[in-house]
């Protein structure tokens, strides 16, 4: 294998990369010796996806432009039963109907990262919709129950008397099987799904006798420092139009920029490592979540729009302009209700204002009260917090 060959394969299995069972030597050794097959397994229970699906979708890119063979594998299978991971209480089961419709917008949305053209999809349930009776019980013989129990969240349902159904438990051998049918030597996932990897590790030997290397991917938190999830809105969508991207993104906290950097960016090594050395030094982190606003939000759209973006934010939100009109939500008033879309709670809407965080336009003169909002004239602008602008809109009460 050429050097610059060689310095790319040892990128791809160190940057980004949480732990790679049984050892990275081994699977780069196996790499420089033949084209490796590998899968990413995906089950749809829903269709959105934000930055930290991006990790895991750049991993398995990388992968397909080495030249490898790589599959991405529909649950649909599996997605019946539902992986318990993260949760106290056992999925709903999806139809057929609901799951493909939940890939299709999945993978409209991963197009932004994911060469399909390069990358096999495959379907499990191609293969464990036809399991018999025996297969199963054969399947099941592989393992012990205490073993499937050892998963953690297991442990924490036993701790806090909740119940284990006996679908769950199985889950795990179902995707492990996967790796039998499809023979591969490789599986990437985020470090929630190591157990359930790690089982089609002990499948592969068992049925195919033979090894089946395993790469976790670190998760990656939201714009506030916790974990990326929608239900804190601290999540950037990789359908977020490109001002919003840009404008979220300069949320990010100042010890999660080089972070970033190295998960979601192509951006050099070396390039990185300067820009940590200048922040250790004193530097302002302003000009490098600039950098990483503007890297993310060009990959994900292009230069143009943001550029834009940028512009936009450095007007808007550092100058203090208002933006175009199509920028504003709508805040609708009646005699007794406050509305607002998008949408801002109640409670969120109360700590803005007891914040000064809403302003008048263009004076910037504060309201504090929600009985002042009350006796706001139709069309009057407001700014609330830094990035978001309303336009009120009067409307009688039913």
């Amino acid at each position: 294998m050429p050097d610059t060959q060689m310095d790319h394969v040892e990128q791809v299995l160190t940057r980004g990369v949480h732990e790679i069972l049984p050892s990275k030597n081994s699977l780069q050794q196996l790499m420089g010796e033949k084209k490796i097959r590998l899968y990413l397994g995906i089950d749809p229970t829903g269709s959105f996806l934000h930055l930290g699906h991006a990790v895991l979708l750049r991993k398995l890119q990388q992968f397909a432009e080495l030249g490898h063979q790589v599959i991405l594998l529909v649950g649909n299978g599996t997605v019946r039963i539902g992986d318990p991971t993260g949760r106290d209480e056992s999925r709903p089961m999806l139809d057929d109907a609901t799951i493909m419709t939940n890939f299709q917008a999945w993978k409209e949305q991963a197009s932004k990262i994911l060469d399909f053209d390069r990358i096999e999809i495959r379907y499990n349930g191609d293969w464990l919709d036809k399991l018999s009776y025996a297969d199963m019980v054969k399947l099941m013989a592989k393992t012990t129950v205490q073993q499937l129990l050892e998963r953690d969240m297991f442990q924490k349902r036993m701790k806090e008397g909740l119940p284990i159904h006996g679908h769950e438990i199985i889950y795990p051998l179902l995707q492990g099987y996967d790796s039998v049918v499809m023979d591969v030597d490789l599986e990437i996932g985020g470090t929630d799904q190591t157990f359930n990897m790690l089982m089609g590790r002990h499948l592969q030997d068992q049925y195919n006798h033979r090894q089946k290397w395993v790469l976790s991917t670190p998760l990656i938190e939201g714009t506030d420092g916790r974990k990326m999830s929608k239900s804190y809105n601290n999540y950037v969508a990789l359908t977020e139009n490109p001002r919003d991207m840009y404008g979220k993104l300069m949320r990010v906290a100042d010890e999660l920029i080089i972070k970033y950097f190295e998960l979601l960016t192509d951006v050099s090594n070396a390039e990185i490592a300067n820009m940590q050395e200048a922040m250790l030094a004193g530097n302002n982190p302003m000009e490098f979540k600039k950098k990483l606003a503007w890297t993310i939000t060009r990959s994900l759209h292009n230069q143009q729009l943001a550029d834009e973006a940028a512009d936009f934010f450095a007007k808007t939100v550092q100058g203090d302009e208002m933006p175009e009109e199509e920028q504003f939500g709508i805040m609708t008033i009646t005699d007794t209700t406050i509305s607002t879309q998008p949408e801002i709670s109640s409670s969120e809407l109360n700590r803005r204002l007891q914040q000064g965080a809403v302003k008048l336009l263009p004076s910037l003169d504060k309201i504090t009260t929600r009985q002042a909002l009350f006796a706001l004239a139709d069309g009057t602008k407001l700014k609330l917090g830094k990035r978001e602008w309303y336009r009120v809109q009067r409307t009688n009460h039913d």
